[in-house]
This record gives C-alpha cells, sequence and structure tokens, in this order.
C-alpha cells in the first residue's frame, strides 16, 4: 500500500561536518579500550590469554553485525524491494566494515595455537580424530580459507556500496539490474562462506563437536543483530535532525518485523540443534551442552532462553511497539546485549568451564571494538547522502505505507 510520496528535497541527508566530529570521539573510546585491554590483561597471569578468547567474543558479535548488514542489502536487491531504499544506505555503510574486520582477524590468525587446539604442533599425534581432520584443521589451509570468506564478503560489500553511491550521481537504472544480477550468486557465496566461516572461528574451538546446523545458527545470530542495531541508527540520525521525513513510521515497523521474525528464527535453530543432540544422547555430541549448562553456565543458558527469546518475542509481538521508533530503539539495544551474550556463550566455555567469568577485559575489549567499528561507519556514512538517491525506486520507499 502507498501514500502521498514525501518531497525530502530540503530535508538534510548528509553528515557533514558530524562525520569527523563522531568519528574522532568513536576512535578515541577505541584508544581507551585497547590501551585498557592491554593494561587489565598485564595484571594478572593468565590475562593475555583471556585477553585473545574475549577478543574472539566480540570480533563475532561485529563481524556478525557486517554480515547481517551484508545479506539484508543483497536480500533487498534479489526481491527487487521498494520499501528498503531509505534505510538500504545505512546497510551498506556496516557492510563495508567488513574491511575493517579483515584486519581485526590478524590477532586471531597471529594467536590460533592460543585458542584452537586443533593448531597446535602434535596435536593429532593421539587423537585419532584430529588425525582424521588434518586435512582441513591446519593452520595454513585455516588462513587460507579466512582470506577467501574476508575477499567474498569484501568485494561483495564494496561493490554495492560503490555502484549504489555512483547511482547518485547518474541515476541509472542500469545500475540497479546490476546489483539485482549479481545478487543472486552473491547471496549464495554469501551463504557458504558464511556457514564455513562459523565452522572455522567458532565450532572448531572444540574439534570433537560438530552441528551441520551451527552455520544457520551464526547466520541467524547476524541478521538478529543487524536488524536490532538499525532502529538505534536510525533514531540517532533523526535527533541529529536528519532522515526526519524520509524514513517514516513505516519503515520503522518492517524493520521491527524483521527483528520479530529472525528472533523466532534464533530460537527454533537454537532448539533444532540442542533437541537432536539431547535426544540422541551421545556422549560426543552432549558434552559441548554439558560445558554451558553446568556450573554457572546454567544461568548463562537461562538467560539466552528466557532473554533471548522470551521476552523479546512478547516485546515485539505488538504491532504498537514496532511503531514506536524510540521504543523499538531501546528494544534493539537490548536485543543486542542479548546477541553478545550469545557469542560469549558460544567461545568461553570451551576455556572456562563451569566457571562464567565476565569483567573489565570483557568490557574494555567490547569498547576497543565498538570505538573502531563505529568510527569507521561515521566516517563511512560520511562520504556519501544517507539516502540512495539516484535510486528509481526512492519514490516507491518515500511513498511506502503498511497494510
Amino acid at each position: 500500500m502507498q501514500k502521498e510520496v514525501l518531497d525530502i528535497t530540503t530535508e538534510p541527508r548528509r553528515l557533514d561536518g558530524r562525520s569527523t566530529k563522531w568519528t574522532i570521539i568513536a576512535a578515541i573510546i577505541g584508544v581507551i579500550g585497547i590501551v585498557g585491554s592491554y593494561v587489565v590483561a598485564s595484571g594478572t597471569d593468565d590475562g593475555m590469554d583471556y585477553l585473545l578468547q574475549t577478543y574472539l567474543v566480540s570480533f563475532a558479535f561485529f563481524l556478525s553485525l557486517s554480515l547481517g548488514a551484508l545479506f539484508f542489502v543483497m536480500l533487498q536487491h534479489v526481491t527487487r524491494a521498494g520499501w528498503s531504499v531509505v534505510v538500504r544506505r545505512i546497510a551498506e555503510a556496516i557492510a563495508t566494515n567488513v574491511w575493517l574486520m579483515a584486519i581485526l582477524a590478524i590477532p586471531i590468525v597471529l594467536g590460533m595455537e592460543h585458542l584452537y587446539h586443533w593448531a597446535h604442533p602434535g596435536a593429532a599425534d593421539h587423537d585419532p580424530l584430529l588425525a582424521a581432520k588434518i586435512g582441513f584443521l591446519n593452520p595454513s589451509f585455516f588462513v587460507t580459507r579466512l582470506v577467501i570468506y574476508f575477499a567474498i564478503w569484501s568485494i561483495l560489500a564494496w561493490f554495492f556500496y560503490r555502484t549504489s553511491k555512483a547511482q547518485d550521481g547518474n541515476g541509472d537504472p542500469a545500475l540497479t539490474r546490476r546489483m539485482e544480477v549479481v545478487s543472486a550468486p552473491g547471496i549464495v557465496l554469501f551463504a557458504l562462506s558464511l556457514n564455513f566461516a562459523a565452522f572455522d572461528l567458532l565450532m572448531s574451538l572444540d574439534p570433537h563437536w560438530f552441528s551441520t546446523i551451527y552455520g544457520v545458527y551464526y547466520f541467524a545470530a547476524s541478521v538478529l543483530l543487524f536488524f536490532a542495531v538499525m532502529p538505534k541508527i536510525l533514531v540517532w540520525l533523526q535527533m541529529q535532525g536528519l532522515l526526519k521525513r524520509a524514513v517514516t513510521v513505516e519503515h520503522y515497523h518492517d524493520i521491527g518485523k524483521f527483528m520479530f521474525a529472525f528472533t523466532v528464527f534464533w530460537a527454533y535453530i537454537a532448539f533444532s540443534q540442542y533437541m537432536l543432540i539431547w535426544y540422541g544422547n551421545i556422549p560426543e555430541e552432549t558434552e559441548w551442552f554439558l560445558k554451558r549448562q553446568t556450573g554457572g553456565w546454567t544461568a548463562i543458558s537461562l538467560t539466552l532462553l528466557f532473554g533471548h527469546f522470551v521476552l523479546p518475542f512478547l516485546m515485539l509481538i505488538s504491532r504498537h511497539v514496532k511503531r514506536r521508533p524510540r521504543l523499538l530503539a531501546i528494544i534493539g539495544v537490548y536485543v543486542a546485549v542479548m546477541c553478545w551474550i550469545d557469542m560469549y556463550w558460544l567461545v568461553i566455555p570451551e576455556f572456562s568451564p563451569g566457571v562464567a567469568r565476565f569483567g573489565l577485559l570483557d568490557v574494555m575489549v567490547y569498547l576497543g571494538m565498538a570505538g573502531l567499528y563505529s568510527a569507521l561507519l561515521a566516517w563511512r556514512l560520511g562520504q556519501a547522502p544517507l539516502v540512495p538517491e539516484g535510486d528509481p525506486r526512492l519514490k516507491e520507499s518515500l511513498a511506502f505505507e503498511n497494510a
């Protein structure tokens, strides 16, 4: 259903000087986090090891945000969606941060032996299962795969951002068609690379355990995180006097629908994985969950059950909530926190069974990575209009109205 097209020609659609201001502020926060992480880690005996472990948590979290944004961009093109045009530029900018994540993957590669048991020299000598997987789980092939994953994501993210930005100037509909054509095979490459990246970065922390839907779990978490973050960014921009007419309650409503849908999808995949392993009751499979539902991890598991599914489900089921931008943004922040706890739950029990340790180091590492990520995003948003001005479906997006 459509309404009268809004006139946004006189509405501010650029960050301009504010981009530099917010880039500097975010970069300062990032530096404080980085320095603070090193200082805190240096103060304890196993601090450096834990620094690397919690670094992987935040790395997987922010990588999932960029991947969720990249999926959203390709999904909109492959389906020829019109409603999302006014919010797509922000998703394109978030997706390009995958370049930053490629750089931030270097400490994981350098600290591979501290994170992954299979990377230890001679680890497979007395382990038949590892010996059978050594052709795949070995340091050189691991690094090669990471390079391939990030090459795929970076090329796709840059292609959509660059092409969309070029269209601002000429309004050429052929560029839209080009992005639609690339999106179809792009989604296939994205699906394969994301699945294997989830296996490599997270599931291989326990090389004796495996789940065929682990990659789907990470995908669900990635897309959910993206839709949780979007309302916060949009509300913040509108508080700065930007996009007040371009982005309406109708767009927030659809973003809320997606957030609700992927909350349910994440829970469905999580339950499917748990139920099949519980029902099979095979020791080598149940061990992974036993680490996460005994000792201090019991509370974290229950937090995810009720805090990551039940509460968001009840909060987002109402149409009224989805049409309240600031309320939706607050719920989005809450869901994003749950997504980080989910990553923490996936990683840390492998190194701290029975003890759910959380402290200042976790906060500092998060601040460091969040600062760098936000600084690059603020800078990127300042390089182009916040709306794809040359997109032929812009008028459809401005006139969009939910049934």
